[in-house]
C-alpha cells in the first residue's frame, strides 16, 4: 500500500510539473542543484525545475553531492537529509563551511527538531516530503528573492518600513521610529535574512552572545516592543511572523 500510495502521489506531481511547462519560466538561467538518493524525487525535481526554466544538478548522494556543489556553485541547493553516505545535517554543516547561496531542506524527517537543528546548521528553508511542487516553487522564488544582492544593500524596504543599516535609522511611512540599539540590532538582524526562520537560540546568540541562548522569554519581550512600533496591529503581525516552537520569520 506505501509504495502504491508513493506511486500516485509522484504520478500527480509528474502531472502537475507537466502542466507547469506552460507557464512563465520564472527561473531562467539559474542552477539549481538537487542531493536526494531517490531516483524518482530526482526525476520529479528536474521535470518540475526544468519547466520554469531552470538547470538543474542532480546528486545521488552527499559525496557526489559535495563535489558537484564545488565544481558547479549552484544558485541554490536543495537538500534530503536521509542520505545513505553521510547524514544530511553534517552535509549541511560541510557545505555552510564555504557555500553561501541559499539551501532548502525537503526531507520525510520533518520533526520540530531537526527543523530546528536544520535551520541553525544554515539552511535557509525546510520542506517536508511529501511536498507540492507548487510549493516549493514559491519557496525557491521567495528565498532567492530575499538572497538577492542582500549583501550589498544598506537600505531595506518591507512594505511602509525603511530600514537604514548604515545610519541606524528607522521609518514607517516617512516617519521616523525611535528604536533602542538592542532592538535595532534586533531588526536588523531580521531584515538581513527577510523570508528565511530563525530560531530562537540562533537569534538570542547573534545579538545578546551564547550566554543569553536559552532565554527565549528574553527575546519574546524584544518582540512584542518591535510589533508595538512597526505593526499596523501588533495582535496580528504581518511582518514579523511567529514559527510556533522554533523561532520567527521577517516578512519580505
Amino acid at each position: 500500500m506505501a509504495e502504491l500510495a508513493s506511486s500516485l502521489s509522484f504520478q500527480q506531481n509528474y502531472q502537475a510539473s507537466l502542466h507547469s511547462k506552460h507557464q512563465y519560466k520564472m527561473l531562467e538561467g539559474i542552477t539549481i542543484q538537487i542531493i536526494d538518493d531517490e531516483l524518482q524525487i530526482r526525476r520529479l525535481l528536474d521535470i518540475t525545475l526544468s519547466a520554469i526554466g531552470a538547470k538543474t544538478i542532480l546528486s545521488e548522494n552527499a559525496r557526489q553531492g559535495l563535489i558537484d556543489a564545488a565544481t558547479y556553485n549552484p544558485s541554490l541547493i536543495i537538500l534530503d537529509l536521509g542520505l545513505p553516505d553521510i547524514d544530511g545535517q553534517q552535509v549541511l554543516k560541510m557545505l555552510r563551511e564555504w557555500y553561501t547561496r541559499p539551501i532548502i531542506i525537503l526531507s520525510v524527517r520533518s520533526s520540530e527538531d531537526e527543523i530546528i537543528s536544520a535551520l541553525d546548521n544554515g539552511a535557509n528553508d525546510f520542506l517536508g516530503k511529501p511536498f507540492r511542487t507548487g510549493e516549493l516553487q514559491a519557496r525557491i522564488r521567495a528565498t532567492l528573492r530575499s538572497n538577492e544582492n542582500k549583501a550589498d544593500l544598506t537600505v531595506l524596504e518591507f512594505e511602509n518600513i525603511t530600514i537604514d543599516l548604515a545610519n541606524h535609522s528607522v521609518r514607517k511611512s516617512n516617519e521616523v521610529i525611535r528604536l533602542t540599539a538592542t532592538e535595532f540590532s534586533l531588526l536588523a538582524l531580521f531584515a538581513k535574512n527577510a523570508g528565511r526562520v530563525l530560531t530562537h537560540q540562533y537569534i538570542l546568540k547573534e545579538v545578546w552572545g551564547h550566554t543569553y541562548m536559552q532565554q527565549s522569554q528574553y527575546l519574546r519581550v524584544f518582540v512584542a516592543q518591535l510589533r508595538k512600533k512597526l505593526e499596523e496591529n501588533p495582535s496580528k503581525p504581518k511582518l514579523l511572523i511567529t514559527e510556533s516552537g522554533i523561532g520567527y520569520r521577517f516578512g519580505e
